[in-house]
């Protein structure tokens, strides 16, 4: 699976795997994918896709419905979602270093590092807030996405 870089950061796979699942609904249109469609379109475990689906669901971006005629679709405040949200959701409000670990710090009380990088990691989700799902699949990303999906 790939993994996002921006900035020397790396995120977690789960938010490059929920940026590529809403970006997949984004142009689905009026099909609605299952998560084992979804999953194989992004080349990913079902069991993997079907937690990030869940936390999707969960914070409202993503509707589903089970049996004949179910599946997955994006919801309007899915398609509204700010980018820099999603991956603050999914990636968590930890600090990028681990200060307080099995071995804490000894410059812990003193250090000026930690707020540094604080800063910069807000400055890299404040620079995501401004884009949107429904901007993520604008051309020429949304006709690519649908050369790749297997129902659309």
């Amino acid at each position: 699976m790939r993994i996002i870089y921006a900035s020397g950061m790396r995120l977690l796979r789960s938010t490059d795997l929920a940026l590529r699942v809403l970006m997949r609904l984004a142009v689905a249109g009026e099909a609605n994918p299952t998560t084992r469609e979804v999953a194989a379109d992004m080349e990913v475990p079902y069991t993997h896709a079907a937690k990030v689906v869940a936390e999707l669901q969960h914070l409202g971006l993503v509707a589903a419905r089970r049996g004949r005629g179910g599946g997955l679709a994006l919801t309007g405040a899915g398609r509204e979602a700010s980018v820099g949200f999603v991956v603050r959701a999914f990636e968590g409000d930890g600090d990028v270093v681990d200060c307080e670990g099995n071995a804490p710090c000894p410059l812990n009380s003193a250090c000026r590092l930690r707020g540094a990088l604080r800063r910069a990691q807000e400055a890299f989700y404040a620079s995501l807030d401004p884009l949107t799902v429904a901007d993520m699949v604008a051309a020429p990303t949304g006709p690519l996405l649908l050369g790749i999906t297997s129902r659309v």
